[in-house]
C-alpha cells in the first residue's frame, strides 16, 4: 500500500453525522471482484442524480450540483473533514478503497466505527481522530475559506492548519509504523520470507514424510 508520512492538502467538509458504508459505496458496486474502480461510485447516490450501477459510464451521467465534492472549490479534495461516526453500517472493505482511490489520503471525525477505523489502516488511508469542538472549527475554516488547507503529519501525530494552529492525534505505534512503511499485514509478512523459506526447508528435511510423493507414470 501506498506510504504515508506528510500530507497537505485540500480539506472538504461533509457535514452529516452517521454517515454508514452503504452511502460511501453502494451495495450494487460490491458485485466487483476486484480491488480497483470504486472512485468514481463514491458517495454515489449523493454525488449524482441518477442511480447508478457497475459497469455504467459515469462521465454522462447527471451530478447533483448541492453535493460538497462536486463544487467546484473542492474538486482535487484529499483530506477528508467528518462529522461522529463516520463509516457505520456493515464492514465493507470497500469503503476505505472507494475513499482511497477517490483521492482521499485522510479523514478527521470525532469518531468512526470499529471496522471502518481498522479497514481504513490496513488499506492505507489514515482516519484522524479529534474532539468535536476541534472539528466544529474546522467546518467552520473551510466553509469560511476557499482552498482551505491542512498538514498531516503522521511521524509528529500533528495535524496543522494554515495560521499555525496544530493538533495532537493519537494512533496506535504497529498502525502508525505500518503506514510509515507503505507495509499491509501481508507485506509485513513478506518482510520474512527468507526466514519462512528456511524453515520450511528445515521443516522437510526433519519430517519429509509430511510430503505427499509425487505418482510416477509408467
Amino acid at each position: 500500500m501506498q506510504a504515508f508520512t506528510t500530507h497537505q492538502g485540500l480539506v472538504a467538509p461533509l457535514d452529516r453525522d452517521n454517515v454508514d458504508t452503504d452511502l460511501i459505496i453502494p451495495k450494487q458496486f460490491l458485485k466487483s471482484i476486484k480491488r480497483t474502480g470504486f472512485g468514481p461510485n463514491l458517495f454515489d447516490e449523493l454525488r449524482y442524480l441518477d442511480h447508478g450501477e457497475p459497469g455504467m459510464d459515469n462521465s454522462n451521467r447527471p451530478l447533483n450540483p448541492d453535493f460538497v465534492l462536486n463544487r467546484p472549490r473542492y474538486q482535487g479534495a484529499s483530506v477528508l473533514l467528518c462529522r461522529k461516526n463516520f463509516g457505520c453500517g456493515s464492514s465493507r472493505e470497500h469503503a476505505p478503497w472507494a475513499l482511497q482511490q477517490y483521492g482521499f489520503r485522510a479523514l478527521i471525525a470525532p469518531s468512526y466505527a470499529d471496522i471502518f477505523f481498522n479497514n481504513s489502516f490496513k488499506n492505507g488511508l489514515l482516519p484522524i481522530v479529534l474532539p468535536e469542538a476541534v472539528v466544529d472549527q474546522l467546518f467552520k475554516a473551510v466553509e469560511s475559506t476557499p482552498g482551505y488547507q491542512l498538514t498531516v503529519d503522521l511521524a509528529q501525530q500533528q495535524v496543522t492548519a494554515p495560521d499555525g494552529s496544530h493538533w495532537s492525534f493519537d494512533v496506535d505505534a504497529y498502525r502508525k509504523q505500518s503506514l510509515l512503511e507503505g507495509l499491509d499485514e501481508i507485506g509485513q509478512t513478506l518482510l520474512r520470507a527468507e526466514q519462512i523459506r528456511d524453515f520450511e526447508s528445515r521443516r522437510l528435511a526433519q519430517h519429509p514424510w509430511l510430503v505427499k510423493p509425487t505418482p510416477s507414470h509408467s
